[in-house]
């Protein structure tokens, strides 16, 4: 490579999958490279974000990458001015999503630091209040989504209507519905983003002052300072466990553990003490089992109150478990002593003046972190969820209505082409004549299908153009994993070891069997006692975490799902290989240090 090529290509000569060639049309023109904007693109270092977007979007998911970055971009650089960090430029490119972030000109950082302070220590000062206030928000915002339905058009106006002198007909009903939804998950996710970089502002602060105290602190130390956390992230997890050791307790464990869902619990209901069991079931669906098994951001999520085949999957795991007498639970209180041990350890180092600072700092982080985890059960999961239900069931009227033929095929639509087609269906039953989709839209949702499942056959590339000669920015190392080593590995330099190397993301060490996942889906191939290797990990997936020895992952840094979910199950990880699904394959057995941030490859 000589000093006049890139690390990476531009994305402007990356050619398109077999069989995906003008995959351009299925997204909007300002999330594409475009040639009149080439110089600026090319000067620019893009990351694959497979993290958050790990698969190709189909056109209507784009909705959630819009209002994502729109609205992290509108805290960052409008509501609360951080001093170093502006939003982040995003583009899509063989389906996948690029980010670039946008940084403060120098020059202008100084300035911003007094805004900042004031109205991020507004919040600080006032936490736990205006965090009470962004509940009852969000839970309002979920509330509106869940009284909206989708009616089909009937075959004339109610009389009463006519009568009542309404003047107005069904159709008002459907275009309402399908714009407030859409505005309701726009509010959702500003709210998402009101509170969650302060609570990683607030943790890389104190990151910073320990950092400056100690220059040679391993980054894992700083981390376990504020591990323990109650989150109610883990609550969906915690109520299958629950649920597993009273099933024991009332002897219905039996019955659940074969069959179909309706099989089991039927099996449970004739039992002597199955009402009792059935309604603790119940009970934990809401609101905890609005929960999905992928990361909410996708209209193929499949959330567990509408396939509840995967809690009680999940319950089947743990009910031998429990009768065995295993520890199930997170091992909290070991955390909890651990995390005073390392604080106290490296308090005393301090002088008096210095202490002070740390504890105040320390105990802002833990006000507020428990907040970076929180947010997913709310917003990613919780409301996302409701509006996927939602928009699934316009699809499938529209689908009856003739414009496709699978119940799934609006989201192959943009959200613009649905208000078209909403038209279309309102205008043609007015007017008395055939809807014009249903001669276009099967074929062409057929079309769309295809391109993004040749997308799909492509693995994205890590990276675009060259690099910054050092990344310092610190969400960039913090959350992707992002840095100038992980970079390296990309390219295949320092590899020749055949090992692989990560992020210290969670501390210990194992021997075990690999177990290589791609997909949610698969989550049920996990053995007892594996490690899990994979590009991402979402937040939901939490109750595996209890039957596994170790995570590897391809992306991700300190402050990801992975490895936050690790260090509060007690688990040893390594984020951030690059290549880990690509080198290691399902049966090999590995060694992983969470401590030294590698992976070794026995046999």
């Amino acid at each position: 490579m000589d000093a006049k090529t890139p690390m990476f290509p531009s994305a402007f000569d990356v050619k398109a999958p077999k069989g995906a060639e003008g995959w351009e049309g299925l997204y909007p023109y300002y999330t594409q490279f475009q040639p009149s904007r080439r110089k600026e693109d090319d000067e620019k270092f893009w990351f694959c974000n497979s993290q958050h977007w790990p698969t190709p979007l189909r056109p209507f998911d784009v909705i959630f990458l819009d209002f994502a970055i729109k609205c992290l971009g509108q805290y960052n650089s409008r509501h609360l001015l951080v001093p170093p960090a502006n939003g982040i430029d995003y583009r899509i490119l063989n389906g996948f999503v690029y980010f670039s972030p946008v940084a403060v000109a120098p020059e202008n950082i100084e300035a911003r630091i007094p805004q900042f302070m004031d109205r991020a220590g507004h919040y600080f000062m006032n936490w736990n209040d205006l965090l009470a206030n962004w509940k009852t928000k969000v839970m309002d915002m979920i509330a509106q989504m869940n009284a909206i339905s989708f009616t089909e058009l009937p075959d004339v106006v109610p009389v009463e209507w006519v009568k009542g002198g309404v003047g107005l007909d069904n159709t008002n009903a459907i275009f309402e519905a399908y714009d407030k939804l859409i505005e309701l998950s726009y509010k959702t996710w500003q709210y998402h983003f009101e509170f969650l970089n302060l609570g990683y502002a607030a943790y890389l602060d104190f990151f910073g002052f320990v950092k400056s105290q100690f220059p040679t602190i391993p980054d894992q130390a700083i981390a376990k300072m504020v591990q323990g956390v109650d989150s109610e992230l883990f609550r969906p997890d915690d109520e299958i466990k629950k649920l597993a050791r009273l099933a024991v307790e009332l002897g219905v464990d039996g019955a659940l553990m074969t069959g179909s869902v309706d099989e089991a619990l039927a099996a449970v209901g004739k039992a002597p003490n199955g009402a009792k069991w059935l309604a603790a079931w119940t009970a934990a669906q809401d609101p905890w089992f609005n929960f999905t098994s992928g990361n909410g951001f996708y209209s193929t999520d499949k959330y567990w109150i509408d396939h509840l085949d995967i809690p009680l999957g999940y319950l089947r795991d743990y009910i031998p478990r429990v009768k065995a007498g295993e520890q199930i639970e997170r091992p909290t209180e070991r955390l909890l002593k651990e995390r005073d041990r390392i604080t106290e350890e490296y308090r005393d180092m301090m002088d008096e003046e210095a202490q002070a600072v740390f504890d105040g700092k320390l105990g802002l982080a833990r006000t507020v972190f428990p907040y970076v985890e929180d947010h997913n059960f709310y917003i990613e999961h919780w409301a996302l969820g409701v509006f996927w239900r939602k928009m699934r069931e316009l699809s499938k009227m529209l689908s009856q209505a003739g414009f496709w033929p699978d119940e799934d095929g609006m989201f192959y639509l943009n959200r613009n082409e649905v208000r078209d087609v909403l038209w279309d269906y309102g205008a043609s039953w007015a007017i008395g004549t055939p809807n014009v989709g249903s001669a276009i839209w099967p074929a062409e949702v057929a079309r769309r299908r295809a391109l993004v499942s040749a997308l799909a056959s492509q693995p994205p590339l890590p990276a675009l153009n060259d690099p910054p000669e050092v990344i310092t920015e610190p969400f960039t190392i913090m959350l992707w994993g992002i840095t100038s080593d992980a970079i390296d590995r990309w390219t295949g330099k320092g590899d020749e070891s055949g090992g692989l190397k990560g992020m210290a993301a969670a501390p210990g060490a194992v021997e075990g069997i690999a177990r290589v996942l791609r997909s949610p889906d698969q989550l049920g191939e996990l053995q007892k006692g594996e490690i899990l290797v994979t590009p991402v990990t979402a937040p939901s997936w939490a109750p595996v975490f209890g039957k596994i020895a170790a995570a590897v992952t391809d992306i991700g840094g300190m402050m990801s799902h992975a490895a936050i979910v690790c260090r509060e199950y007690g688990l040893p990880a390594v984020t951030g290989t690059g290549t880990a699904t690509a080198k290691i394959k399902t049966g090999m057995r590995l060694r992983v240090d969470g401590n030294t941030g590698t992976v070794t490859i026995l046999d």
